[in-house]
């Protein structure tokens, strides 16, 4: 028997605040600057969705690690003056939440540092305080469901009772291995056929997630 939605789990970069295209648009600049040519498809391919320790191995094992510990400084950098250049939700996000009646959370690949600072700067922080797991507290990042897993935990709700709304190939990922269901937002960078699998429904307007959340 499949039990009801009690727990709705948000990515952030992308599915609450409309971060990715900013950082996408850093790590091509990046690549450029250290003789890593990358178009911002490779970088959705490459990092989208990923944790920063797994996006720094990357580069490591292309550039060194000297190179990479100097490209993940210049990233953070480059990535607070973009965003407080002018971020905003994710368009239709506030009234999505304004209209979900089932208990919030967010796990995200981000640190609780860049969370703050993004969630913050789009008036989100307070809906989701003290509801805000990050990749930093567990052994592994997405694909891997260590995360969700955690969240549901922290919030004493049972896996199979929760959803998961990710942008990215790897969050849905995730979401499948954690026993979750999941929503897969295509309004971003991430094309729909990579965000389609089992479990998993596939929307491109953030407005309609109270209605899918409550079809599940």
């Amino acid at each position: 028997m499949i039990k009801p939605i009690e727990l709705v789990i948000f990515d952030c970069d992308g599915v609450l605040v409309d971060s990715e295209r900013i950082a996408a648009r850093v790590q091509v600049a990046l690549g450029a600057a250290w003789g890593w040519p990358l178009t911002e498809e490779e970088v959705v391919d490459r990092f989208i969705g990923r944790s920063h320790a797994a996006i720094r191995e990357q580069i490591a094992d292309r550039l060194g690690q000297e190179t990479a510990a100097i490209w993940s400084e210049r990233f953070e950098e480059l990535h607070r003056e973009a965003v407080d250049a002018g971020l905003a939700p994710v368009d239709g996000l506030p009234e999505a939440l304004d209209a979900l009646t089932l208990p919030t959370c967010v796990a995200s690949s981000g640190s609780h540092d860049k969370m703050r600072h993004t969630l913050g700067r789009t008036g989100l922080y307070a809906r989701f305080a003290g509801r805000i797991y990050s990749a930093t507290e567990v052994a592994r990042g997405k694909p891997a469901p260590d995360l969700f897993l955690h969240a549901a935990r922290r919030m004493g709700v049972d896996p199979a009772a929760c959803v998961v709304v990710e942008d990215s190939g790897p969050g849905v990922r995730a979401a499948r291995a954690a026993g979750m269901r999941s929503l897969g937002y295509a309004g971003g960078l991430t094309p729909a056929a990579r965000l389609e699998g089992p479990g998993t429904t596939v929307f491109h307007d953030m407005r309609a997630l109270p209605a899918l959340v409550a079809a599940l």
